[in-house]
């Protein structure tokens, strides 16, 4: 059997190499574990984010790494080869939360038809969101002709379904006019998609990207504005506005702090796809930037509308959403471990285009 880790430094994430599996000597489970192959995964700027801020949000901890090394969290689809755990069958397919790697020994507790918890000691600390994993044979958002897209976006379109919430919920901090950075980024492009269709009386919704993505951006249709990051000195200033950073650099935070001042009412750090730029500027103007975690608000909408109320909300929401991703994302698939290594490469570069969806196999 020839199983591997893809592996990255955590103090250099441009370090990379695929190395054969540590955590498996054979396919046999002990009581209560099952053993997945991991089929395919979805690589996106998100997943340079769980790298970048791993220590700050326990992201190396899901999938541990011996000697400073770590394995970058992806979200994509797995199948059950071996079963010693009561309730959980050989040969479902599962979707969640997974190294990338060739398997996976998981222990499933808190099993319901739907899915369950991995119950993994290490794991037991960590946030459950990221602990859950669907059965997609009763599963109600998943479809096996849109598996690439759930993979690409829906744990990122869940982001975007609790952003566009948070600031709804906050009746966006008074601002009418909300600034996104990295606007062609994934998370982005959903958090736009939902504001434009569910808040357009609201706010304004205005996209921060570069020269190159100003055509990609413009044309999906769903930014009031776009406004390349050279320009943001130009910008309108005049009334209240709130950011929300898919970025993370240091520069265009401080750059829309200095222009708004004031005026900025909220500052918002979600992502790090300038992973590159990191860091908190000093002494700017306007609010200082929150941290937004998105298990956070999902905790407080499963209390208040239930699980099933929020599964019922997100799937609306994801059903409307998935309409125009064939025009919006091209889907390309590769296989083996140097296709991985290459593609981690070239998205912690910022070298795959928005309009490119990579799906993956180990």
């Amino acid at each position: 059997m020839t199983a591997y880790d893809f592996k990255v430094r955590k103090d250099n994430i441009g370090t990379c190499e695929i190395a054969p599996a540590t955590e498996l000597d054979d396919l046999t489970p002990q009581a209560g574990e099952i053993i997945v192959k991991i089929d395919r995964f979805a690589l996106t700027a998100n997943n340079v984010t769980y790298a970048a801020i791993g220590d700050m949000f326990s992201y190396w901890d899901y999938f541990p790494a011996a000697d400073g090394w770590g394995r970058v969290p992806v979200w994509g689809f797995a199948d059950v080869v071996t079963s010693n755990c009561d309730g959980i069958s050989e040969g479902e397919r599962l979707y969640g939360y997974f190294p990338m790697s060739s398997y996976l020994v998981m222990t499933p507790i808190k099993i319901t038809d739907h899915g369950f918890q991995d119950g993994t000691e290490h794991r037991l600390k960590l946030h459950a969101v990221y602990n859950g994993y669907s059965r997609c044979a009763a599963d109600p958002v998943y479809s096996k002709a849109n598996e690439d897209y759930e993979m690409l976006l829906r744990p990122l379109f869940m982001t975007s379904f609790l952003i566009d919430d948070y600031f709804a919920d906050n009746d966006f901090f008074g601002g009418n006019s909300v600034i996104l950075s990295s606007a062609s980024s994934k998370t982005a492009l959903g958090t736009a998609f939902l504001l434009k269709r569910n808040r357009s009386d609201s706010c304004k919704v205005i996209g921060l990207t570069s020269p190159g993505n100003k055509g990609f951006v413009t044309g999906l249709g769903v930014y009031d504005e776009v406004v390349v990051y050279d320009d943001i000195s130009e910008m309108d200033n005049t009334s209240p506005a709130v950011y929300i950073d898919f970025a993370g650099s240091k520069e265009v935070r401080s750059a829309i702090h200095e222009r708004f001042g004031d005026q900025l009412k909220f500052s918002s750090m979600i992502g790090a796809s300038h992973w590159d730029q990191q860091g908190m500027s000093k002494a700017m103007p306007g609010p200082k930037p929150i941290l937004f975690f998105a298990p956070d608000q999902i905790k407080k909408r499963n209390k208040d509308w239930g699980p099933q109320g929020v599964m019922q909300r997100f799937g609306a929401s994801w059903k409307a959403f998935l309409e125009p991703l064939n025009d919006w994302i091209s889907v390309s698939h590769t296989q083996g471990g140097d296709a991985i290594k290459s593609a981690y490469l070239e998205t912690l570069a910022g070298k795959v285009k928005p309009s490119q969806g990579l799906v993956l196999s180990p």
